[in-house]
């Protein structure tokens, strides 16, 4: 059992919970010893696209992990919380609402390279210990500034802050929103890279509004080569453990390498490959690639660099 399933992670959930999820109904298909990881944390508050590995598959989660993703999100204008989402204590309120086309001047600011102050309630590790952890247990946290890459960000809609003059669905068109009318949330698509926190985002879009916000609504839509549209619902999955077929479930190993080039070998260049040995005189491209054997299965993720190709990691498939 070698793979991917991608689920469609809901509201409430854990990505933790998630994977022990994915777990429970593989036992209960007949599948009890897969070894099973994710491809990215997807906090509990939002939803969307989570890979999750099986087998062979775990041994691409860093490369996940290092991929850009993309995410649907909501600021709600006038209210700061602790956590910078829905669930957090509020730390700073604002009378001030952004018009539409402040909203979009600010946004050119937020493309390309930029610098953020990671949320204190993150994962990351400050002194051997979870950031949220000492969050929570009310310690001061402060948090290091980090360069990320915002690729694209685009507006999806805008929410009035009264909507009594005008139709209710209308309110949410862009079309709506011109002039001077004042929002009460915009909805952003954001294409990032790795290490991008969209709670930070929202938080300092809201500042150089002259207001404050937090995220109302975060959806990942895509994340590497995975998108929503490939993405299998929780009861789906739990069809899947109480013996529905695997079709449609579980993807293979090789739908987490299709936005790199794939390589075929000989016989003889592929048990080199597999042996850990340097290949040389293969024309092609440097950079990354997966390679795979005579049957097109994959066995290894390589690197070409100046015509010397090496092995990054290997896959032990068996037919």
């Amino acid at each position: 059992m070698h793979g991917w399933i991608i689920l469609d992670k809901p509201l409430g959930l854990g990505s933790t919970q998630a994977v022990a999820a994915v777990k429970r109904n593989l036992r209960s298909a007949g599948f009890c010893k897969v070894k099973v990881g994710h491809g990215g944390t997807l906090d509990p508050l939002a939803t969307g696209v989570l890979p999750i590995a099986l087998g062979e598959a775990t041994k691409l989660c860093g490369r996940m992990l290092d991929a850009s993703k993309t995410y649907d999100f909501t600021i709600c204008f006038g209210t700061e919380t602790s956590g910078l989402d829905a669930e957090g204590e509020v730390v700073a309120t604002s009378d001030v609402r952004p018009t539409l086309e402040q909203v979009q001047q600010a946004l050119a600011q937020f493309t390309g390279p930029i610098e953020q102050i990671p949320p204190a309630y993150s994962a990351i590790k400050i002194d051997g210990k979870r950031a949220y952890d000492l969050a929570r247990a009310g310690e001061v946290v402060e948090m290091k500034s980090r360069g990320v890459t915002v690729y694209q960000l685009t507006i999806c809609h805008a929410e009035l802050v009264s909507v009594s003059h005008v139709d209710r669905d209308e309110s949410k068109t862009l079309k709506q929103v011109q002039g001077d009318a004042l929002l009460g949330s915009i909805t952003l698509t954001a294409d990032v890279s790795k290490g991008t926190y969209i709670r930070s985002l929202a938080r300092d879009i809201a500042y150089a509004l002259g207001t404050v916000g937090h995220v109302s609504m975060l959806r990942r839509v895509r994340a590497g080569p995975f998108a929503l549209n490939g993405a299998i619902s929780l009861d789906k999955l739990n069809a899947f453990g109480q013996g529905a077929a695997q079709e449609d479930i579980i993807l293979p190993i090789e739908a987490g390498l299709v936005d790199i080039p794939a390589l075929d070998l000989s016989p003889e260049q592929a048990r080199a490959i597999q042996q850990g040995r340097v290949l040389t005189g293969i024309a092609m491209k440097d950079g990354l690639h997966w390679a795979r054997d005579a049957d097109l299965r994959p066995i290894a993720l390589v690197e070409n660099i100046d015509g010397a190709l090496k092995t990054v990691r290997g896959f032990n498939l068996t037919l």
